[in-house]
């Protein structure tokens, strides 16, 4: 019988040229790995192709078609996108996987579980919410879908009237610290950017959702996708009767997205809608308590992206916004009408050289805004009429940024560095520029180890409202100074592949910060300037439980984090009552865990205990002002989700103790929030 036996060769490797004659007869039959020649590849090859995340390539259990679909993810926390392990910005990813197991109803509640992030709502899910980064304000914040500003000149409280859905997004990405050399004016704190997803499958899908407090909503979304052509829209509505006194509300979403690419370019569109009316119970003071809101919002972009050397990147965007206010509802008592329009046109281009890579690029915003309070008043023959009503615009005020970036990135084995600088002029200033640089580095002397460190100047101007609204219980000032802040962060992280840990420490010097302040207990709410500094120190570790006890057992991941706080004003006005400035996050601490059950069935548990300094002004029955100090509070809740290739259902219960608890002004939360909805997916 014929043996056969496996030879076990001998493999050579290539590590480098030499100039002998007999060289060529040494590898001759044998097995050569040439090892430099994928570093030179790599070496060479544009950024974009090597930006696959690896924790995106785990699979998840239930995973459909499209969430199989990997498509290039790079931090776009610079002009010039990189790889998440090169870049020298530190951003927090809410990755799709992540995103999926938190399994909440909107990006606000998703937001609520990043320790940087404190979010504070007037409303349930999404209604109006006020999101702020490390320690500052909901105005510092720019927020951003897809790169494209989503920040309301008007005011920040709506700004975060997201047209998406949480099945359209794709990962968040958070930058907390100073970004305006990344993201211009309104990023003095820091920036959310939501990247939306488009796959290259075609699908449907449609959803429901039914809950506590007659609360009912559903949905659909639509995949078509073509060699060149992808396209993805989606719609859904929500309404519910609330979850506490004047707290009923409606909510409408459409939003469209498309790419077109081929060798040469790559084209990107986008349009939303969305529009809420919601009762705004003590929203703004605790004297009226039967407020009532309207806000509706457009949003139109396309950008254009060359291929080649060097990247052309061409944008243009459109967003519209419509308010509606009512101190007392249903009379037209402090009522106000407003409209803003904000158009913004930016090129950047960008280019890889042996130096690393270079980004400069230019941006043009226009803010306008017409109201019936906020602005310059207008004579009579320049009213406006308002949309739908018996009514004149009889305000008006605009203004015109101008921004020029430039930035460089580099990077050389264990080092990168990022330094940048935005030069920004407006028209409702005195018309200068005025400089604001940012460096970023890191050093990783190992795999598993990385320091970073950054320094970064910022600016927001102030909103219309800060400088114009007058009310029964406010008065704005037009004599505001933008807020300029310098901001120093320091943090380490590491990451051994099954257990992951980050700690950072961030100082922000602050000067001309903008607060609604009261000097006495009879007194209306002022716009006013002032210095303040702020410290901040997170530590946060992720064990994945599943690598560590293996797969046999029903746990998959835990995470941990907490996050202090602390303020220190700079001047010696009395204040009886801050309204946003000084009642700042002191404690956060977030625990989640995830596990499986049985079968197709998996649980996700958060824990969140946050303090907040400060204190809600309220009245009593003789309608006299008594101070109420945030006291802390813990919140539990649980996600139960039964998982099919071509389905899923879950049962979500928020704030499980039904602790009622104040953390944004007199606004009372609800207790136990209870949503059971499914989710069906039909391959095309």
């Amino acid at each position: 019988m014929l043996q056969t036996k496996n030879l076990k060769h001998q493999v050579i490797t290539f590590k480098h040229f030499i100039r002998k004659g007999y060289a060529l007869f040494n590898v001759l039959g044998r097995e050569i790995r040439i090892g430099c020649l994928a570093v030179c590849t790599i070496a060479c090859a544009p950024c974009t192709t090597l930006a696959t995340r690896p924790d995106t390539l785990q699979t998840i259990s239930g995973m459909t078609d499209e969430d199989k679909t990997l498509d290039e993810a790079t931090v776009t926390g610079t002009h010039a996108t990189w790889p998440p392990g090169e870049a020298s910005v530190k951003v927090e990813i809410l990755t799709r996987e992540e995103i999926q197991a938190a399994r909440v109803q909107t990006i606000n509640d998703l937001l609520k579980l990043c320790l940087s992030v404190d979010v504070r709502q007037r409303g349930n899910f999404g209604v109006q919410t006020d999101i702020s980064i490390g320690g500052g304000t909901f105005d510092q914040t720019a927020l951003l879908l897809n790169g494209v500003s989503l920040t309301n000149p008007q005011t920040g409280h709506l700004s975060a009237d997201f047209p998406v859905a949480i099945a359209d997004i794709e990962r968040i990405e958070i930058y907390d610290g100073g970004a305006s050399h990344i993201f211009g004016s309104q990023a003095l704190n820091g920036a959310i950017n939501i990247i939306t997803r488009c796959s290259n499958t075609n699908q449907a899908g449609l959803h429901f959702d039914g809950g506590s407090y007659g609360t009912l909503g559903g949905g659909a979304y639509l995949n078509l996708s073509t060699t060149r052509i992808r396209q993805r829209i989606s719609a859904d509505v929500l309404r519910s009767d609330g979850g506490t006194r004047n707290s009923a509300f409606q909510k409408y979403r459409t939003y469209y997205q498309g790419n077109y690419t081929d060798d040469m370019v790559r084209l990107t569109w986008q349009g939303g809608y969305n529009k809420q009316r919601y009762g705004a119970n003590t929203f703004y003071s605790a004297l009226y308590p039967n407020q009532w809101e309207e806000g509706t919002r457009y949003l139109a972009t396309v950008k254009a992206e060359t291929k080649g050397r060097i990247h052309l990147i061409p944008s243009l965007s459109w967003v519209r916004s419509f308010d509606h206010f009512q101190l007392v509802r249903h009379s037209s008592a402090g009522e106000n009408f407003h409209r803003n329009d904000v158009f913004t046109a930016t090129v950047n281009a960008h280019a890889l050289w042996a130096l690393g890579s270079t980004a400069v690029g230019a941006e043009l915003r226009h803010e306008g805004i017409v109201s019936t309070n906020l602005g310059k008043p207008l004579t009579e023959d320049e009213y406006i009429r308002i949309e739908g009503k018996d009514g004149y615009y009889d305000h008006r005020d605009n203004r015109t940024n101008v921004s020029l970036f430039l930035e460089h990135h580099w990077v050389k084995r264990h080092y990168s560095l990022s330094a940048g600088c935005l030069v920004n002029r407006n028209s409702a200033l005195n018309e200068k520029f005025y400089f604001y640089p940012g460096v970023d580095a890191s050093f990783s002397p190992t795999r598993t180890l990385r320091f970073f460190t950054s320094w970064n100047k910022s600016l927001r101007l102030p909103t219309f409202t800060d400088l114009y609204y007058k009310s029964p219980t406010q008065q704005g000032n037009v004599g505001l100074r933008p807020e300029k802040a310098s901001t120093f962060k320091v943090g380490t992280e590491w990451d051994s592949g099954i257990l992951k840990m980050l700690l950072t420490g961030t100082y922000r010097h602050g000067t001309d910060m903008i607060d609604w302040i009261m000097h006495h207990e009879n007194d209306v709410y002022h716009a006013t300037n002032f210095k303040i500094d702020n410290y901040a120190l997170q530590v946060q570790g992720k064990l994945d439980l599943q690598r560590l006890m293996g797969g046999n057992q029903p746990f998959r991941s835990c995470t941990a984090g907490y996050v202090y706080n602390y303020q220190q004003r700079h001047d010696h006005v009395d204040v009886f009552k801050s309204n946003y400035a000084l009642d700042y996050l002191r404690h956060k601490l977030v625990v989640s865990l995830y596990h499986h059950i049985w079968n197709a069935l998996d649980a996700s548990w958060n824990l969140r205990w946050q303090q907040r300094t400060g204190s809600w002004l309220g009245y009593t029955e003789e309608r006299q002002p008594q101070l109420n100090r945030y006291h802390p509070y813990s919140l539990l809740s649980l996600k139960l989700v039964w998982t099919k290739p071509t389905y899923d259902l879950y049962a979500s219960f928020d704030n499980l103790t039904s602790h009622r608890y104040y953390d944004l002004g007199a606004v009372q939360q609800p207790g136990m929030w209870v949503m059971i909805g499914g989710n069906w997916r039909l391959n095309l």
